[in-house]
């Protein structure tokens, strides 16, 4: 099974939820021997990731950046997070407590530790601030792990 990171925006319009995660399932379906996907579980894309490999028969794992990162997490989104985190098959935690974008990143690191490729829900924008998708991607780059954007035609960011 080939194992697929996740980075990508937070906080997106109904929209643009709904063409993302069209448009993750659809790059999910061709791999047909199955993936382990590997998200931090923030709202936005690593759950709509999340979501459609669990649901296409893949298997999840989840890193998780800090102790303290659920409760940065918008409430709204405690309960899909808390799901997501009980149907991962494995959870990795990191040391940092709190939720800082340094806690971010190196939950991004962790995940292209072990990831073989990584989907990049992401407009091609500079990063909002340090953690942010563009710096996720530049790290991948950095390390050689293929990148595969997707942004749909349509997409875009509050």
């Amino acid at each position: 099974m080939v194992r697929i990171a996740v980075t990508g925006h937070r906080g997106l319009p109904e929209q643009t939820t709904a063409l993302v995660d069209k448009a993750v399932r659809a790059a999910l379906a061709e791999y047909p021997s199955g993936v382990i996907g590997l998200s931090c579980l923030a709202d936005g894309a690593d759950q709509i990731f999340a979501r459609a490999v669990l649901d296409l028969g893949g298997v999840l794992e989840a890193v998780v950046p800090a102790r303290e990162y659920r409760d940065g997490l918008p409430g709204e989104w405690h309960a899909a997070y808390d799901e997501l985190l009980g149907r991962a098959a494995r959870v990795h935690r990191l040391d940092f407590t709190e939720s800082t974008s340094e806690s971010h990143m190196a939950g991004s690191e962790r995940m292209l530790d072990g990831a073989d490729v990584l989907f990049a829900v992401w407009d091609g924008l500079p990063a909002r601030g340090y953690g942010g998708t563009a710096d996720v991607v530049a790290e991948a780059r950095r390390r050689a792990v293929p990148v595969r954007v997707v942004w749909p035609v349509g997409a875009r960011r509050d």
